[in-house]
C-alpha cells in the first residue's frame, strides 16, 4: 500500500481512534514490504496521537488498554498475525515526549525495533529521534483545530 497524502478531519475522539482502526486494516491488507513498519507522529499536545495509536492498536486486535508510555518511553504488544504472507510478531508504542536528548535513547534498543521489518512501529514526538527514523515511513501529523475538532495529514516519507 503507497499511502497518498490524504487529509482527514475528526470531530471527536472516536472519529479519531475509528480512523486508527481503519488504518490498522489497511495496513494488515497490503503485502509485507509494500508499506513501512514505522509510522511516525508529529503534532502539539492533546492533538490526537495517543487517542490514533488506541485506534490503531485495536485495528491490529490488541485488547490491551493503551496509554501513552510517556515515562518508560516504550510499551511492547505481542501480535501473531500471518496473513498474506504478512509475518508481524510485535506492536511498539515510542513516546519521545520526554527525551531531551539522543543520549536519554542508549540502551533502549530503539534501532534494532524500527529496524525489524517484523515490528509495527509507533512513534510519537518522532522528530526527537532523527538518526534512528528510516527513510521508508509513513508520517502522519496531527493539529488542533478547535474543541474536538483534529485535522490528521498523512504522507510517506521515501527520501
Amino acid at each position: 500500500m503507497k499511502i497518498k497524502e490524504k487529509v482527514f478531519v475528526t470531530n471527536n475522539f472516536e472519529e479519531t481512534q475509528k480512523l486508527g482502526e481503519n488504518f490498522a486494516r489497511s495496513l494488515l491488507a497490503s503485502p509485507q514490504g509494500e508499506t513501512s513498519n514505522v509510522i511516525t507522529l508529529y503534532g502539539e499536545l492533546g492533538s490526537g496521537k495517543t487517542t490514533f495509536v488506541q485506534g490503531l492498536a485495536a485495528g491490529l486486535g490488541i485488547k490491551n488498554r493503551i496509554i501513552s508510555p510517556t515515562f518508560i518511553i516504550v510499551r511492547s504488544y505481542k501480535l501473531r498475525i500471518k496473513d498474506k504472507g504478512l509475518m508481524i510478531n510485535d506492536f511498539y508504542h515510542i513516546d519521545l515526549y520526554r527525551v531531551e536528548s539522543e543520549r536519554d535513547l542508549e540502551g533502549l534498543g530503539i534501532e534494532e525495533i524500527v529496524n525489524n521489518k517484523n515490528n509495527i512501529v509507533v512513534i510519537e514526538w518522532a522528530e526527537k529521534l532523527k538518526k534512528y527514523l528510516p527513510q521508508k515511513r509513513i508520517d502522519i501529523k496531527f493539529s488542533y483545530e478547535k474543541d474536538n475538532i483534529r485535522k490528521i495529514m498523512f504522507g510517506s516519507s521515501n527520501q
